[in-house]
């Protein structure tokens, strides 16, 4: 009880939310003009100068976009869009919906022909895209089964002149400013339940689905997050995710919702510098990412002879604001310059965030919020509130839906453990041509089955304990969660990465096994793997110590590369044999 005092203690002061809640797309790109001339983006142009539009211009750019899509007789179809986030990218994706069509956001990593396939499936009429597929999309150009509008936001001169597939996005918007002046509008909303997106998820598992969302789903979780995250107008961000992924576009729309300023960032070889460029209050990040900026504050403490005194200063922070003072932001001036001087908070999700390293940052005047979600449900199902945090938890449930534990055996807290089932108008309509795995992933009752792990304590606040389809079950029927073995070695062992699996040995027992990629830069000559794999192996005994004697790892097997990623950022796990 005092524990949970104590973090309640540790959150921010509760404030109002000041907002007005979306009601349709469309509506949302109209609202936006009474920001006037605030500044909505700051991004690069191909030259790397940097640009800016206000929500005034925003609004209009929506509104000529949808108009643009309609005299292309695109008004109502399925528009794909791929590419680096951009201000284009936005307001294709918006005015997509807000013309009573459905936007499909693309991953801009997927090889070529998957791009082609995807399209098919999902039957897309035209596809948006960045100068980055000019030249790729010179197939797709002379012909698909599906797509007959091709729109380059930057086309190359030349290449498009005697194709009447593609329209260069400087003339649909020309096309939009014509029909606006003849009386254009948007089409009135009739069915908030109609599908507006469709999603292909990352395919961690292999094989992707094509998810449904309405735009009941979309706005859901749009409200709820401005409803529950710690931001304002007066906020700034930086866009650092990719922006086809439901997590990052959530977040973008709502913040767009709050007249927040977001900047662009164009690299993540130059994320920290644009941060440091774009001073914002605040970052919605995944953990990868939480990771690095962790390593520059104490890389740059080290080369500066000053992480001792880090350290010294980190514990006079943590003991004066057990007695309420807080002088952080005093303390770490100099630490936090490095992110520009003004980062305040921090929205996590994406994958399990080490509890210790949203510890570490808040002591820096950082807070750090998980938020837990899935691309089924658009995707935002909980979010640790900012006024009374819980350690390792991601929250209770947002406003648009409720949670319920699938008991599978009560835990060593006492409380009933199992899978998170969710239901609420944030949940999805189903997976596109697959009746047979939509009816998998719902139970009988409707409630939607998210294949994760975890348990409710008694104030609602859920913590997740492990993926259901990565559980290890040893012969002894104990169920083993891999990321929290994974956690363990992160913490205790000089390891940058790790997939913890169960391998069968030549008697048939599965042992559980640890597959690593060994964090470098703790080793003193990286070529010598010999010496690597001796420390941490020694690391690894020590560790096992802390364990119960059926979660300890058995087995150990080391990598020298990355492991491979999805754009989210997360293991590719089923690669792993």
């Amino acid at each position: 009880m005092a524990d949970a005092y104590r973090q309640r203690k540790m959150g921010r002061k509760k404030t109002e939310r000041n907002f007005t809640p979306v009601e349709s797309l469309s509506h949302f790109a109209r609202k936006l003009a009474a920001f006037g001339d605030k500044t909505a983006f700051r991004y690069f142009d191909s030259d790397r100068n940097l640009l800016s539009i206000t929500y005034k211009n925003l609004s209009v750019r929506f509104f000529r976009q949808a108009a643009g899509f309609s005299a292309a007789g695109l008004a109502g179809k399925r528009i794909a869009i791929i590419g680096e986030t951009s201000v284009e990218w936005v307001s294709s994706y918006v005015a997509a919906i807000a013309a009573g069509g459905v936007a499909i956001p693309l991953d801009r990593e997927l090889e070529v022909e998957e791009i082609f396939n995807f399209l098919e499936f999902a039957e897309a009429d035209a596809i948006v895209y960045s100068a980055a597929f000019n030249e790729k999309f010179a197939p797709l150009a002379e012909s698909h089964p599906t797509v007959t509008r091709l729109i380059p936001i930057n086309p190359v001169k030349g290449s498009y002149e005697d194709n009447p597939r593609i329209l260069p996005y400087a003339r649909l918007m020309e096309m939009g400013e014509e029909n606006a002046a003849a009386g254009y509008q948007y089409p009135e909303v009739t069915d908030l339940n109609r599908m507006v997106e469709m999603l292909f998820t990352s395919g961690t598992t292999g094989s992707s689905k094509c998810v449904m969302l309405s735009e009941q789903n979309v706005i859901s979780s749009v409200n709820s997050a401005a409803a529950t995250v710690d931001f304002s107008g007066d906020d700034c961000i930086v866009s650092i995710l990719p922006i086809h992924h439901t997590y990052e576009l959530c977040i973008m729309i709502t913040a767009l919702n709050y007249g927040m300023n977001i900047g662009i960032n164009d690299s993540l070889k130059r994320v920290l510098k644009n941060i440091e460029l774009f001073q914002p209050t605040g970052l919605i990040l995944v953990p990868l990412f939480v990771s690095t900026m962790y390593k520059k504050i104490w890389d740059e403490a080290k080369k500066s002879g000053k992480d001792q005194l880090l350290k010294y200063l980190s514990g006079i922070s943590h003991t004066l604001r057990q007695l309420s003072f807080d002088v952080r932001r005093t303390l770490f001036k100099q630490v936090l310059s490095a992110f520009g001087g003004k980062l305040e908070k921090i929205i996590c999700g994406g994958a399990a965030l080490n509890p210790e390293l949203a510890e570490s940052f808040s002591e820096f005047g950082v807070d750090i919020f998980e938020g837990y979600g899935i691309t089924e449900c658009a995707p935002l199902i909980a979010v640790n509130p900012y006024y009374a945090p819980k350690k390792g938890s991601v929250g209770p449930s947002v406003p648009c839906c409720t949670v319920r534990i699938d008991p599978d055996h009560v835990n060593d807290k006492g409380y009933n453990e199992g899978e998170i089932q969710v239901k609420g108008t944030n949940v999805m309509l189903g997976y596109y041509k697959n009746p047979e795995e939509t009816a998998q992933v719902f139970t009988e009752d409707g409630w939607f089955c998210t294949g994760d792990i975890g348990y409710m304590d008694s104030d609602g606040y859920i913590f997740i304990t492990g993926r259901k389809k990565y559980v290890i079950v040893l012969e002894n029927g104990k169920n083993i969660f891999p990321e929290e073995i994974e956690e363990y070695i992160s913490k205790y062992c000089s390891v940058a990465e790790s997939v913890v699996l169960g391998r069968r040995n030549s008697e048939g027992d599965i042992v559980l096994t640890a597959v690593v990629y060994p964090r470098m830069e703790d080793f003193p000559d990286p070529a010598d793997h010999v010496a690597i794999e001796a420390k941490i192996h020694d690391q690894l005994k020590k560790m096992n110590r802390k364990l119960v004697s059926y979660k300890q790892v058995r087995g150990l097997e080391f990598r020298y590369e990355e492991f491979e990623k999805t754009t989210s950022k997360k293991i590719k796990r089923h690669l792993i044999r």
